[in-house]
């Protein structure tokens, strides 16, 4: 699609937005539940798309994660986006306040937003977002990932058959064309990705000066403290890694173990993984590395940490791959020295690093000297080393005691921090994201300034008056 059919998109799609003037909330409902049609009436060929896409993705597995995701995301939007649009009364200001003034705050819809997915979701980060774009009266503009294109045809081509196009519209194409989109003078541009990417789309949207909700991703870590369940970590972490081959921007990257118990940590997880995926080649419930070179890219981090001197463990163990086989097994790379990409990197794929830990205020230290993360995990029931982990740490969200647990909290916002991401989507916060809080003020019917001096000409007692108000009370 060339940038001038995605530019002249944009421009109907506003002058529409303009021309409507207010959403009510029966035009809202109806926007989402075509959404939800689709997605309902249409799974089948959509995780068809996926499986194909990935070489090797559950249907199941598509339906829980994408499908059904989404359909969350957007029935909670639906259920709730009146209350949410109601007006909010504010108290006015003293002593306009006694004279009958009164001001509120009004929910208005930004107008058209852009959005971005990601392959790795490649339904879910289009229409969970979606759902709350919706929910606040917008219009959208979705632009899937090339990476899975059967999947971005069939997204493009149900959209064109079932939604009105000025209302939520599709574009497909490369890495040029993304460029393009987040270089538009959007209302507001939603995007899910790498942290490097998320800076390019940043410094884009900063030319027409749109704001950004950016969901990134990051290393992030887990901690396993010395009174954890060791097999309800390992299992929880194993489930983890195995849900999407490990492809997950909440996934997680870096384990903290306390070094007396490393040993028992890996017997656990080998034994976890294994009750999950006995086995790799052929695994129809193994989800594919997405294609060639972010297979390389994986295994790129695990040999040169392996290079380094690090041990990897591979879980079950590592046989030779068939002949264009892109699942792999769960590698565990343990204590990887200094300098190791894999330490650096966001693995996004099967593998994992084990760190070995003497004392916990160290843990904090290093996760701190990092890049703030998606997420933090902690393993423990001792509430005082709970509240240190929270209190000391920085993350866009948290779960304890079981990992990737708090993005499915469809009322609570979903978000990252820092490097890994601002702004959020999911429940009342995502409806407050794309909208705008416009504050009224209505005045009483009477202006008293003038006869309290408070106008010019200003009489001689005027700035006494404005004196005898400065305390500290």
């Amino acid at each position: 699609m060339s940038s001038l059919i995605l530019s002249s998109l944009l421009e109907r799609q506003k002058a529409a937005f303009n021309a409507a003037g207010k959403v009510d909330a029966a035009t809202r409902r109806r926007r989402i539940q075509q959404v939800i049609d689709l997605l309902v009436n249409h799974h089948a060929e959509l995780t068809e798309a996926m499986d194909a896409d990935f070489g090797g993705r559950p249907a199941g597995f598509s339906l829980m994660n994408d499908v059904l995701g989404a359909l969350a995301s957007l029935k909670h939007a639906r259920a709730h986006l009146e209350s949410w649009m109601q007006d909010e009364p504010r108290a006015a200001f003293p002593p306009y306040d006694q004279l009958g003034a009164e001001a509120w705050i009004i929910y208005q819809p930004k107008g058209t937003v852009g959005i971005l997915g990601t392959w790795n979701a490649p339904l879910f980060t289009l229409f969970s977002p979606l759902a709350s774009v919706l929910a606040a009266g917008n219009r959208a503009i979705l632009k899937p990932s090339e990476v899975t294109p059967r999947t971005a045809e069939a997204v493009a081509r149900l959209c064109a058959e079932h939604l009105d196009p000025l209302e939520v519209a599709v574009v497909t194409g490369d890495a040029q064309l993304a460029e393009t989109f987040t270089a538009q003078p959007f209302d507001h541009l939603v995007f899910t990705g790498s942290t490097t990417v998320g800076r390019a789309v940043m410094r884009n949207a900063a030319q027409n000066l749109v704001p950004v909700t950016l969901e990134l991703g990051g290393k992030s870590p887990v901690i396993v403290s010395a009174g954890a369940d060791l097999d309800q970590a390992a299992f929880s972490i194993a489930v983890a890694k195995a849900t999407n081959g490990g492809q997950i921007c909440i996934n997680p990257d870096l384990v903290y173990v306390p070094r007396t118990l490393l040993e028992p940590f890996v017997a656990a997880m080998r034994t976890a993984y294994a009750s999950l995926h006995p086995g790799i080649n052929g695994n129809r419930d193994v989800v594919a590395v997405v294609n060639a070179r972010h297979l390389a890219r994986v295994d790129g981090y695990v040999e040169d940490a392996r290079a380094r001197g690090a041990r990897v463990e591979s879980v079950p163990e590592e046989l030779p791959p068939e002949e264009g086989e892109r699942r792999r097994p769960l590698r565990l790379v343990i204590d990887p020295p200094a300098g190791s990409r894999i330490l650096e990197e966001e693995i996004f794929g099967p593998a994992m690093v084990v760190l070995g830990y003497d004392d916990l205020g160290a843990v904090i230290d290093e996760i701190n000297a990092r890049p703030r993360p998606l997420a933090l995990y902690y393993f423990g029931h001792d509430a005082d080393e709970q509240r240190r982990v929270l209190e000391h740490t920085l993350s866009g969200g948290v779960t304890l005691n079981d990992v990737m647990m708090h993005a499915a909290m469809h009322d609570a916002p979903f978000g990252g921090v820092g490097a890994s991401g601002m702004g959020h989507y999911h429940g009342r916060e995502g409806f407050l994201e794309f909208s705008h809080l416009r504050t009224v003020f209505k005045a009483p019917a009477h202006d008293p300034r003038r006869e309290w001096g408070l106008l010019p000409p200003y009489g001689e007692h005027f700035e006494a008056a404005m004196l005898s108000l400065l305390t500290s009370d």
